[in-house]
């Protein structure tokens, strides 16, 4: 018999519960689900058999460590942030490790220790990243086993509202972490290469320098640079590509709507705003911006009835209405408004899409005749519970840790699912879930 143990039974671990509990009678598992909420813990384990539901605190050290003790392997769900603690037990106590989060330069300086423990710890095996990477791979490997070369690879994804649910201005609901669509670009500059030419685009620019990305069957949606795109060629083996970007998409008018957001000031967040529950948001948007009340269009160098005036004043930003958080940063202040605003209703369904665009020329080709690959996922949530996000996230981890736990994953270290004994079968798996790229050529 194994033992998993989940920490963390939020948003985004749903399916990957579920997954977990109709795979652990034929597998041979008992299941841990540990969450600071008792009850959101309960709820994520539903009574199964298999399951067992804790209230779980990652700063309690005496019980994370027995329950590290107890397991074979660990899937951490929490913040990013909060993963390091649980990867240094993992190592200590020599478990496996599964999270979706990027690699952060302390998780990755326990590759060594965690290949003498014996153990994986593997990170980015969510969507993005995760599926991005696998299914990026499953193509750059048989491009270059056909003799070909990647001269340019874009890559975008979103967590996206279906269109039939569309029924706000901004064309946007919450199916994550709302605190990391607020503070979305503000971890530096996000980095790319474009045509041999490096380029770096600060935070107050971001989402002004977009682009148009058209999905075959689903139409046009806009997209900005994600993170750092240089750090992946090492990985992906395209060392010298001269085109590589990863962004992320959002319905046409966010981006510009968003950089409105930005001017006024709504997204800081290093300082908490003394007697904050005393303002209304008008004050807010005054005492941030002094000039904004001579007219908040012409501040933001908008006409008053522009498309990004209409998405502002449907969130009330300019209005009397109360604010009602003590002595909280304006980001928090501007989350607590979108988390009522951009809410999932019930009937509502979310939509994920991730599209890859590799530009592919033959090795010692003389001609300049160049072809693309273009690489298409769509998928659409169950329910509020099962959302798209949530499927698309959990459901890789899912299948890694059975691949881990079945011993049919012998990498060990710090590692992200660009390898095919990896990506190989999760991809496959996932397929039978209805998680499948559409892939189709044009001639450049």
């Amino acid at each position: 018999m194994k033992n998993v143990l989940v920490i963390g039974a939020g948003r985004s671990a749903s399916s990957l519960i579920r997954y977990l509990l109709d795979h652990s009678e034929s597998e041979n598992w008992n299941v841990t689900v540990g969450d600071v909420s008792l009850e959101m813990a309960q709820q994520k384990a539903g009574g199964h058999a298999r399951a067992r539901a804790i209230a779980f605190d990652i700063h309690n050290t005496q019980q994370k460590h027995e329950e590290i003790q107890k397991a074979d392997l660990v899937i951490s769900m929490l913040p990013a942030v909060l993963h390091l603690a649980v990867a240094k037990d993992c190592v200590r106590f020599k478990k496996h490790l599964v999270t979706a989060s990027y690699v952060s330069k302390d998780i990755a300086a326990l590759d060594a220790e965690a290949k003498s423990a014996g153990i994986i710890l593997m990170n980015e095996i969510g969507l993005d990243p995760g599926i991005d990477h696998a299914s990026a791979m499953k193509v750059i490997d048989h491009v270059k086993k056909s003799g070909g070369e990647v001269v340019a690879f874009r890559s975008y994804c979103g967590g996206l509202v279906a269109p039939e649910c569309n029924d706000n201005p901004w064309g946007y609901k919450f199916t994550w972490n709302p605190r990391n669509v607020v503070l979305a670009g503000q971890g530096g500059d996000a980095q790319f290469i474009e045509n041999g030419k490096l380029r770096s685009i600060p935070y107050e620019k971001l989402f002004l320098e977009t682009e148009t990305v058209e999905v075959q069957g689903h139409g046009s949606f806009e997209a900005y640079a994600n993170r750092d795109s240089l750090s992946y060629r090492q990985p992906y083996g395209l060392e010298n590509i001269p085109t590589m970007l990863r962004g992320t998409l959002r319905m046409p008018g966010y981006c510009k709507a968003w950089n409105a957001i930005i001017k006024l000031g709504l997204t800081y967040d290093s300082e908490k705003l003394e007697g904050s529950e005393k303002l209304t948001w008008r004050q807010l948007i005054e005492a941030l911006n002094p000039d904004v009340r001579f007219g908040a269009a012409a501040y933001l160098g908008e006409e008053e009835d522009s498309e990004v005036m209409k998405k502002l004043e449907w969130l009330e930003i300019f209005s009397d209405r109360e604010i009602d958080l003590v002595d909280a940063s304006p980001a928090e202040i501007l989350q607590q408004l979108l988390e009522e605003k951009w809410k999932l209703k019930a009937n509502d369904h979310d939509m994920i899409v991730m599209q890859h665009e590799f530009e592919i020329k033959a090795k010692n080709e003389k001609e300049e005749k160049r072809k693309k690959i273009i690489s298409a996922l769509v998928v659409k949530g169950e329910d509020q519970i099962h959302t798209a996000m949530a499927k698309t996230v959990g459901l890789p981890a899912a299948i890694t840790s059975k691949l881990i736990l079945q011993g049919k994953i012998k990498a060990r270290g710090v590692v992200i699912p660009t390898i095919r004994e990896i990506y190989e079968p999760v991809l496959n798996e996932l397929e039978t879930y209805g998680i499948k790229f559409e892939e189709r050529e044009v001639i450049v």
